[in-house]
C-alpha cells in the first residue's frame, strides 16, 4: 500500500482545459505523453506524424479525433492550442518557429534537447518571448516522484546543508536512429536528465568537469558514450553524475544489473533511492534526519511512476501557465542554463578541464 508519508509525490491537476495537438507517434509520444494524458483527463484534438498510418494507428490506440497528413497541417488546426512536439532535436526548430506565427496556439511543448546548440536555443527562447508565446521544455525528471519528495525534503531543510550528492546509473537507452547522424550523445541526450534534476534540486552550478569514454555497444561513431560529470554548486555542493550505458555485457546466459540509483548526504541527514525507469517500476526514496526522524529511516511510498506518470505534471504545469499567465515551471529561459551546463560539459571533454559556467554565454 502507498504511503506518501505527508510528501506529495504528484502534482495535482489544477487545470486541463485546453486541447492538445500531438506532434510524433513514436515511443515517447504513444508509451509516455499519450498514456499520462489519458489518465490527466487532457484532451488531444489532433495528432500528426512523419508518417500518416503510424499516426493513425496512435490516435486509434488513444481516441484521437483527428489525424493531419503533416505536422504543418496540425500546426495551422485552430482547434490545437497548445502543441506537443515529440520531434528530433534537428528538427524541432522549424516546427516551433512555424507554431510561433499563428495566433490560435497559445503555448509550445517542446522536447530536450530543446535545439542541437546552445546558440540556436537562445534564439529560440527569445523567438518565443517576442511573439508572446509560452515555450516550455519536456524536462521530466523533475516529476519523477522520488525526486519531487526528495526536493519537499531538502526545501524543509531536513537533511541540514547538503555536502554531496551522487547521481549513478547502469542502464542502457534506446539509441533513436536519428542520433547516427549527430555528433553528440550520451550528455545531450541523456545526461541531460540528471543534469537538469540537479539545477532543480540545488540551484545554478560553478562549474563542469566531465570525462568520457567510448561504448564498446554503441555501433556509429560517437565520442561521449560513458560519460562521469563532477559539479560544483553553490553553498560547495558536490556532485557526481554518471551514465554508464555500458552496464556489462547485455547477452544470453549474462544476468545483467541495471540500475539508476541517488544518494544526498547533508550536515543533518541522509536520503537515497532509485529511479525506476530501467525496470518500469516505481522509483524509490528512504531517508533519514536527525533532526526530523530522529535518525531514523524514514520511507515514503507511492504506486505511480516517472515513466508515464511524470509527464502528467510537465503538460499541468503547462496548461496552469496558460490559464495563470504565470510563468511555467519548465520555462525555455531556464532551459537554456540547462543546455549551458550540457555546453559546458562538451567544452570540458574537448579541453580536458573543468570549465566554469560563467564562460558559457546564455544572454
Amino acid at each position: 500500500m502507498a504511503d506518501a508519508k505527508g510528501f506529495k509525490p504528484d502534482v495535482e491537476v489544477r487545470v486541463k482545459d485546453y486541447r492538445i495537438g500531438a506532434i510524433g507517434a513514436g515511443m515517447i509520444m504513444a508509451e509516455c505523453h499519450l498514456a499520462a494524458y489519458k489518465e490527466a483527463g487532457f484532451t488531444v484534438a489532433a495528432i500528426a506524424s512523419r508518417t500518416r498510418s503510424r499516426a493513425e494507428s496512435v490516435a486509434s490506440r488513444w481516441g484521437i479525433p483527428r489525424v493531419h497528413d503533416t505536422p504543418d497541417a496540425l500546426i495551422k488546426d485552430t482547434d490545437v492550442e497548445i502543441l506537443d512536439i515529440a520531434y528530433p532535436p534537428d528538427q524541432q526548430p522549424a516546427l516551433i518557429r512555424a507554431a510561433l506565427k499563428e495566433p490560435h496556439i497559445k503555448a509550445i511543448l517542446a522536447q530536450k534537447p530543446l535545439a542541437l546548440s546552445l546558440d540556436e536555443a537562445r534564439k529560440l527562447r527569445d523567438e518565443a518571448k517576442a511573439a508572446g508565446k509560452i515555450l516550455s521544455v519536456n524536462q521530466n525528471m523533475r516529476y519523477d516522484q522520488s525526486m519531487r519528495v526528495l526536493k519537499q525534503i531538502l526545501d524543509k531543510g531536513e537533511l541540514g546543508k547538503v555536502v554531496i550528492a551522487t547521481i549513478d546509473m547502469r542502464a542502457i537507452p534506446h539509441w533513436q536512429t536519428f542520433l547516427e547522424g549527430l555528433d553528440r550523445l550520451t550528455l545531450a541526450n541523456m545526461s541531460v536528465h540528471h543534469l537538469d534534476v540537479l539545477r532543480f534540486l540545488f540551484g545554478d552550478p560553478e562549474e563542469i568537469y566531465t570525462a568520457t569514454r567510448s561504448d564498446p555497444r554503441t555501433q556509429f561513431a560517437h565520442k561521449d558514450g560513458i560519460t562521469v560529470s563532477t559539479i560544483k554548486f553553490p553553498g560547495n555542493v558536490l556532485a557526481v553524475s554518471m551514465e554508464d550505458v555500458w552496464a556489462g555485457p547485455r547477452e544470453a546466459g549474462f544476468d545483467s544489473d541495471f540500475y539508476i540509483k541517488w544518494r544526498v548526504e547533508g550536515t543533518d541527514g541522509v536520503a537515497q533511492g532509485t529511479i525506476g525507469w530501467p525496470d518500469g517500476s516505481a522509483s524509490t526514496l528512504t531517508y533519514a534526519s536527525k533532526t526530523t526522524t530522529g535518525g531514523q529511516w524514514v520511507t515514503p511510498t507511492w504506486e505511480t511512476m516517472w515513466f508515464p506518470h511524470a509527464f502528467i505534471g510537465v503538460m499541468e504545469q503547462l496548461q496552469y501557465a496558460v490559464k495563470t499567465g504565470e510563468t511555467p515551471a519548465l520555462n525555455v529561459a531556464d532551459n537554456v542554463k540547462t543546455m549551458a551546463l550540457v555546453e559546458a560539459g562538451y567544452r570540458s571533454m574537448d579541453e580536458g578541464r573543468a570549465v566554469k559556467l560563467a564562460e558559457i554565454a546564455i544572454d
